[in-house]
């Protein structure tokens, strides 16, 4: 699975429409739909706003695309087609359609859509996705200055840490190298 760390926008004219590419990296659910709400607001003269998203979560990855009133199947399930076909998760993928008064047919708006979707992706930097554990230790202050270290070089975080008279850490750390460093200490 990949993600894209940072939003993109893309524009393209096509047959006198304006298209407008986003996309918006989104951890949760709640987050596109909020990112999508902000969008209406911004442009709220647009024909179409269609948007795909694919997000992980517990329970697996939900997915959600929709036409904003083009023919069905024209414009949400090609602009999803790309978020699955490159195995982009955690993304939202918005096309804001302002209609230059051209009709494009079926097979148009299809390629319209899909097009501006993957503009949008080829403009963007897609890195792996990697899955992060939080995990919980306990330290003698003599230990600190090497566990940092190390933590640094396994590409983890400190989440939280308390001092009393030992120390209390909490950390976040790539899930496949979790066992080994925890190893350590």
């Amino acid at each position: 699975m990949y993600c894209v760390k940072k939003s993109v926008q893309i524009e393209d004219i096509i047959k006198k429409s304006r298209f407008i590419g986003l996309l918006i990296p989104c951890q949760t659910e709640n987050e596109a739909i909020q990112q999508l709400n902000h969008l209406q607001q911004q442009y709220p003269d647009a024909s179409h706003l269609v948007f795909a998203y694919r997000i992980q979560t517990a329970k697996g990855i939900v997915t959600k695309f929709h036409d904003a009133g083009e023919p069905s199947g024209t414009a949400g399930k090609p602009v999803f087609q790309h978020l699955a076909g490159k195995d982009l998760i955690n993304l939202l993928c918005v096309v804001i359609r302002y209609f230059g008064g051209v009709k494009l047919g079926a097979g148009g708006l299809t390629r319209a859509y899909s097009n501006t979707a993957k503009k949008a992706i080829e403009a963007s930097t897609v890195s792996k996705h990697i899955e992060y554990i939080d995990i919980k230790f306990t330290l003698d202050y003599n230990q600190m200055q090497n566990f940092e270290y190390q933590l640094k070089k396994f590409k983890g975080l400190i989440i939280k840490q308390e001092f009393t008279e030992n120390i209390q850490l909490l950390i976040r750390i790539p899930e496949s190298k979790a066992t080994e460093f925890s190893q350590l200490f």
